[in-house]
């Protein structure tokens, strides 16, 4: 394999998510797993740190709020700044939960959310409503209904609003008079408003996505939308009125929006070809301006102050730890007040646009381990309605420094891209979603990136599933293959994940009875007398959305068939691997993996 002048270390750079500030703007909490599992943290802003007298020139440190050893999925502060929501998964599973704390650390309490063993049903925050310590929760029932419930965080109050399958709570207006809701499966979503306690639900517009917020008085809906366009826009409901565009771009996607608490500014994010960028919209008296760009490739996450002056992100890059932002919107000046330091390596990532063979255009990350031919192996994501951007990425950084470059490719299906590119992987046409990632293979090696001989592919979730389906499909191009939590079987999958997983992805697969006979022509599991490619097998026992059961049996027929297998199974994860621990057991694994396989001769691997 090529050398590496660069370190053969797991990078451990910490993150922060999620990040949201206290209604005074004197400090910031955020989740964190600077100490090994994801945790909330509050930090003081630095001006504000020394009591009044000079800011001290290092950042203050920040502190943990202790809500348990379970690992934390995202912490929002109330208005009132009496509280802060947080969102936990008992044994880093999927079955969350939503506790309050005060800022202090002190007076946990749960307010939702499973608590027996095995879980039944999930919990999950929406937003506070601005009513005092009241809080939108979406409780999701083992059977797959949901119901949006209003709960007083201080006094335990739960008023439930609306019930319903395939729902997802958007918004409550500060009186409580009405709610925005959002119906449907993956990719027919739409929204529909409804006045409280009892009136009927109105739609508003055809399908949408999950993000929706009101005015303060409930008369104007927020809402991202597709309809009628082929990119996601801003479009602004009035309550029975016409839609109204607020914002939109021919060049890139709305990726995020946020509302101030007033109601009069916007925070819009736009996805232009994967990376960020910011604009602010006067919902009053109209227009946008642009902010200077962020000084990260991609931002997570974004919220507006209560007083709608600053903005805190969740910002990453390459080379770059996801950390936080605050951002003035009157100046678009940025500063950094907590995450770890970059990388003192530079990382690129260089966007490369190819034809897929029937014409259409597909795109990735190109990471690069040398200027002549590596091994490489190309990354796929899940979803499928997912996007590969640049961001921080340990894997990455690993196999570039053995010596193996990376592909991270928006196959057909992916977001991003506008509605077109999105559908165009439903139902039977995800053969050319798989056909997409041999195209991927041949774009490599035509254009000198890697060997013919050592390409390797990989994915999680999705990604994973598809991992799977090019390898049977095209054997002779993969040396190896890392399956993450993929599906490999869509009968056992519909039989065995969440109620309502199986409800959203219909639209996306297919049904389990009617459309049967092709679920089974693409599953891989039914190929497997056409796997070659060594198999790296990595599940979370936790997880229910890809139940284990599905790496289970992808480790019994490719053993069963000669084919070299390893399986490594994280007891304390869900889908998502969010332990410092285990992120770094999978890095070591996976490059060790795909190093041993890339240094083998060629040849048939069975037997």
């Amino acid at each position: 394999m090529a050398s590496s002048t660069r370190s053969l270390t797991v990078d451990v750079s910490w993150i922060c998510r999620f990040p949201a500030l206290s209604p005074d703007n004197r400090a910031v909490a955020f989740v964190s797993d600077r100490d090994g599992s994801p945790r909330a943290w509050v930090q003081l802003l630095p001006e504000y740190a020394a009591g009044g007298r000079e800011a001290p020139t290092a950042p203050p440190r920040a502190r943990v709020i202790d809500t348990g050893p379970e690992p934390v999925g995202n912490v929002l502060w109330s208005p009132d700044g009496e509280w802060l929501a947080v969102l936990v998964s008992p044994g880093g599973g999927e079955h969350t939960q939503v506790w309050a704390v005060r800022p202090d650390g002190t007076d946990r309490r749960l307010l939702a959310g499973p608590t027996d063993t095995p879980a039944r049903g999930s919990a999950v925050f929406v937003r506070w409503t601005g009513q005092g310590s009241t809080l939108l929760v979406a409780e999701l029932a083992g059977s797959g209904s949901t119901e949006a419930v209003l709960i007083d965080a201080g006094l335990g109050h739960r008023d439930t609003i609306a019930a319903g399958p395939l729902m997802w709570p958007s918004a409550v207006s500060r009186d409580h008079r009405r709610v925005l809701l959002r119906h449907g499966p993956r990719g027919m979503r739409e929204m529909s408003v409804a006045d409280l306690p009892f009136g009927k639900e109105r739609p508003l517009l055809p399908p949408t996505t999950d993000l929706g917020a009101l005015s303060p008085d409930g008369e104007v809906a927020y809402i991202r939308s597709n309809a009628g366009r082929d990119r996601m826009a801003l479009l602004a409901m009035p309550m029975g009125g016409a839609p109204q565009v607020i914002a939109e771009r021919p060049d890139a996607e709305l990726d995020r929006f946020s509302v101030s608490v007033d109601g009069t500014v916007a925070l819009l994010v736009w996805n232009v070809a994967g990376r960020s960028e910011l604009e602010v919209a006067d919902l009053v008296e109209g227009g946008t301006r642009p902010l200077p760009p962020p000084p990260v490739d991609v931002i997570s996450s974004a919220r507006l102050s209560l007083d709608g002056t600053l903005a805190v992100i969740a910002g990453e890059g390459p080379s770059t730890p996801s950390h936080v932002l605050l951002c003035d919107l009157a100046t678009g000046a940025y500063r950094r007040v907590a995450g770890d330091d970059p990388l003192p390596d530079e990382i690129e990532a260089e966007l490369v646009c190819f034809p897929a063979r029937d014409g259409l255009e597909l795109s990735g990350w190109l990471y690069r381990a040398g200027p002549s031919r590596t091994p490489c192996v190309i990354y796929l994501h899940g979803g499928p309605e997912s996007q590969e951007r640049p961001t921080f990425n340990p894997l990455f950084q690993r196999l570039l420094a053995a010596g193996i470059s990376v592909l991270a490719p928006n196959v057909r299906g992916s977001s991003g891209f506008g509605r077109a590119f999105l559908d165009a992987d439903n139902h039977a046409l995800r053969f050319h979603a798989i056909d997409d990632v041999a195209d991927c293979v041949d774009h490599l090696v035509r254009t000198g990136v890697a060997d013919a001989g050592r390409v390797a592919c990989m994915g999680r979730s999705y990604g994973g599933y598809l991992t799977l389906a090019a390898l049977v499909t095209y054997p002779e191009l993969f040396r190896a293959g890392v399956d993450v939590c993929g599906m490999a079987d869509f009968a056992t999958f519909y039989a065995r994940t969440e109620p309502w997983i199986a409800a959203a992805a219909v639209s996306e697969y297919g049904d389990p009875v009617a459309d049967r006979d092709l679920l089974r022509a693409l599953s891989p599991i039914h190929s497997f007398d056409r796997l070659a490619a060594p198999l790296l097998v990595v599940h979370g026992a936790q997880d229910t959305n890809v139940p284990v059961y599905e790496a289970e049996q992808v480790v019994a027929e490719a053993t069963a068939r000669g084919v070299p297998c390893r399986y490594l199974l994280f007891h304390d994860e869900g889908h998502e691997t969010v332990r410092t621990a285990n992120k770094i057991a999978f890095v070591e694994a996976v490059v060790a993996w795909l190093g041993r396989w890339f240094e083998e001769q060629p040849g048939d691997f069975r037997g």
